[in-house]
């Protein structure tokens, strides 16, 4: 016997016991938990355990706790990977920082069970030096306001004083600034980093020098009383605000998460198990398995994907369709995980659980596309590439041009004005200005319907100026229906309807399906049919009631006899409308007689106009290709107004239509739903995919529209414009900043305005500028679609 099967049945010998819950040997007699299920004693090494063999016995007892543990063996065991904001590329097991500009990493999957480090960390450096701030500002502004301070306690003190407080700042509080600018130098990916670790370093070892050694400065840099100036205020407060524009970034970035909390929380925690035994309990969600039996009862969230085997509801599907209406189920149909019931009460078998999830495929989908990047991010990385060693530059140039022609005393200017230069032009509004706005689209897209595969897409749909779709399934329902039903004679629209459905229910073609449906919406007798027989490319014929029938199409019931010459017209009607039409026959020997018409029909989605005029709206061209007759396509086009038509078109052809727009100079995107539509999705600029449909397409496309119609289409566009724009405003708002603000800090209104920047401005002034960059990005949170 082995320990496992043991630890089912309770013992291993008298005096130990094994824990079904981890395995473990349990000596009996130790005053050690024990619980006792089915008749069974089971020993537990600790609470612990017992708690969660409480909480769910059958799912230790029946083996499933060790097929899970083989099961997840089974599966790539990487742990939670990290990477980082600014350099997506990065990715890494665990937190740490990042190689090439130093800053913490994020955890992949857009949240993390721990608490944010960085952000409890900055918060104690932020404390530290506002408190080291505020009474270094006293001591160097107190004189200005009326508060003779320094004279009270001496100069020599008083510089002592900002000594002190000053240097746990610098050397603790900034230490992670200075660790990420010397890894941009070593790495040369200068960044915002590079300018505040020489800006700080430089304030803060030019006061040290003045402080201890000021013999090394002529004297005439020295003020009266035989004192060199010092910027420590300057440094302290520098950090300060830095810290101030950090905490908020990532205070910001924790709000980019709520897309995916808002999702996880559609999930219940537990599942009412039911056992084979008849027995219902809560149960932990993580440990129902793919073939487990749960109920769900009124007002619940269906825990996982699966199939309902027993009763019925009406289950709200908006997180996946986006439509409000309940949708009807009975036993046979899917059902969704973290959809809700709304009525009744049903027995469901999960057949995807965990990761396998609908829900869990959509976060994944949100938080890969909140760590991609943009093409348009690309121009921002390279600016700044040039950006910092400009910078450094201008400051040199700056230094030198005060130490030489500048007013007395011209070195203490020089160096205000050099360190005014790097501060100001620290690049973190422009490293913010993408990430920040397709985090926050992607989370906003969420929330609509509209899944982000990754960022490039997102920015391509925003250009897209033709649209190529599927019909069925993304113009129309994709589920045939009764449109007509047309005596030709005494027989009644019901009785054809009956007898129509009498001859269908032997066959599994899609029109049959629409008749019998319709038949059973109208509460019609459905008799059994004998001697059938299905004519490819013609109809079905049948014995029903002792009568010999057949459905089918006109060359069908003419081979029969069937005279259709006052029918013809009306056939032709219908036709031009997009529809099949069946002639229905009661064949005599030799001849037939005509008892009317069925006409079947993909019905037009109900929005699918109001879309298409959007999306004309705005510039966008809609050509339909489909593998369907002309007439029928050309039928839907007329009736939503669609600007060219494909028909006839195999999936290699689609895909060249695709190829042959792009050579045109088009931008394309193209939406479909089926595994046909698959060549074309990837084909296309960017892919649209329609999520009721096959899971190829969605993997093939750069979009999944939950809700799978052209609103859709229309409500991602709008985001991918509304995106687009954000970021263009964050990098103008970026460059605009750093154009007029370097050269104010270099000190070019000095000679005109006799006005100097003070490094402390100039470092409000910088974390003022990604504060606004991060404010205007939140503002796609509440974009209209």
């Amino acid at each position: 016997m082995t320990d496992a099967q043991a630890a089912i049945d309770g013992t291993i010998a008298d005096e130990k016991a094994i824990d079904p819950v981890c395995g473990m040997s349990v000596t009996l007699g130790k005053e050690k938990p024990s619980l006792t299920y089915k008749g069974t004693d089971y020993h537990f090494c600790n609470p612990k355990c017992h708690d969660r063999f409480d909480a769910d016995p059958y799912f230790y007892v029946s083996g499933n706790s060790r097929r899970k543990k083989e099961e997840d063996a089974q599966k790539p065991q990487a742990g939670a990977q990290f990477t980082c904001p600014m350099d997506p590329e990065v990715i890494q097991d665990g937190p740490g920082t990042c190689p090439i500009c130093g800053m913490a990493l994020e955890p992949m999957g857009g949240l993390s069970d721990e608490p944010n480090h960085e952000l409890i960390d900055f918060t104690k450096r932020l404390w530290v030096s506002c408190l080291a701030a505020v009474p270094l500002l006293i001591l160097t502004m107190g004189p200005m306001i009326g508060l003779p301070i320094r004279s009270w306690i001496g100069e020599g003190t008083a510089i002592l004083i900002e000594a002190v407080l000053a240097t746990p700042v610098v050397l603790w509080a900034a230490l992670p600034f200075f660790q990420r600018g010397w890894t941009s130098l070593k790495t040369r990916h200068f960044n915002m980093w590079t300018l505040i670790m020489i800006g700080v370093g430089a304030a803060y070892l030019y006061s040290m020098v003045a402080t201890f050694l000021p013999g090394v400065f002529p004297n005439s840099f020295k003020m009266a009383g035989g004192h060199m100036p010092v910027y420590f205020e300057a440094a302290v407060v520098i950090v300060a605000l830095v810290f101030v524009g950090q905490v908020l970034e990532l205070r910001a970035r924790e709000q980019t998460g709520d897309a995916i909390r808002a999702l996880m929380d559609l999930a219940p925690k537990t599942a009412r198990r039911v056992t084979p035994d008849g027995d219902e309990y809560d149960a932990p969600l993580e440990n129902i398995m793919s073939g487990d039996v749960v109920r769900v009862r009124p007002g619940e969230a269906v825990p996982v994907d699966g199939i309902m085997t027993e009763g019925g509801s009406s289950i709200d599907e908006s997180l996946v369709t986006g439509e409000p209406l309940p949708v009807q189920k009975t036993a046979g149909d899917h059902v969704t995980g973290a959809t809700l019931n709304k009525s009744g009460t049903f027995l469901m078998r999960a057949e995807k659980v965990g990761a396998d999830t609908m829900l869990a495929k959509i976060i994944d989908m949100v938080s890969a596309a909140q760590r991609s990047r943009a093409p348009i991010q690309g121009l921002a990385d390279r600016v700044a590439g040039y950006f910092v060693p400009a910078v450094l530059a201008v400051a040199v140039l700056a230094f030198a041009v005060w130490w030489l022609v500048g007013p007395s005393p011209s070195f203490v200017h020089a160096i205000v004005a050099a360190v005014s230069v790097l501060i100001i032009a620290c690049p973190c509004a422009l490293g913010l200005a993408t990430p920040m706005s397709i985090m926050t689209a992607t989370g906003r897209g969420a929330r609509a319907g509209v899944l982000v595969k990754d960022a490039e897409s997102l920015e391509r749909l925003a250009s897209v100026d033709t649209i190529v779709v599927d019909k069925t399934g993304t113009l129309t329902e994709g589920r045939p229906v009764v449109t007509d039903v047309v005596p030709a004679g005494e027989p009644s629209g019901d009785r054809i309807l009956s007898v129509a459905a009498s001859l269908e229910k032997g066959s599994e073609h899609p029109l049959a399906e629409a008749i019998l449906r319709a038949a059973e919406e109208r509460n019609l007798q459905v008799a059994s049919a004998g001697d059938f027989a299905a004519v490819t490319g013609k109809g079905v014929r049948a014995i029903v009631e002792g009568h010999d029938f057949a459905l089918g199409n006109a060359t069908f019931a003419e081979d029969l006899g069937a005279d259709l010459t006052a029918a013809r017209d009306r056939a032709e009607e219908l036709a031009e409308l997009g529809k099949t039409v069946m002639f229905l026959v009661k064949a005599q020997p030799g001849s037939a007689d005509l008892l009317g018409l069925v006409a079947v029909a993909d019905p037009i989605k109900p929005n699918a106009r109001a879309a298409i005029d959007g999306l004309h709206a705005e510039g966008v061209a809609i050509i339909m290709a489909t593998g369907d007759a002309e007439r029928t396509a050309q039928a839907v086009a007329n009736a939503l107004g669609i600007d060219d038509v494909k028909a006839g078109v195999l999936p290699e052809g689609k895909q060249h239509l695709i190829e042959t727009l792009k050579a045109a100079g088009r931008k394309v995107g193209m939406a479909g739903d089926g595994i046909n539509d698959a060549p074309a999705l990837v084909a296309a600029d960017v892919g649209l995919a329609m999520g009721t449909g096959a899971d190829v397409a969605v993997e093939s496309a750069g979009l999944t529209l939950l809700k799978g119609d052209l609103e859709g289409i229309l409500r991602a566009r709008r985001l991918a414009r509304a995106t687009v724009g954000n970021i263009k405003q964050n990098l103008f708002f970026a460059f605009l900043y750093n154009s007029a603000g370097v050269p104010i800090a270099a000190g070019v209104l000095y000679p005109v305005f006799g006005l100097m920047l003070s490094p402390m401005l100039a470092a409000a002034a910088m974390s003022l500028s990604s504060v606004s960059v991060i404010s205007n990005a939140l503002r796609l949170r509440n974009v209209k679609l």
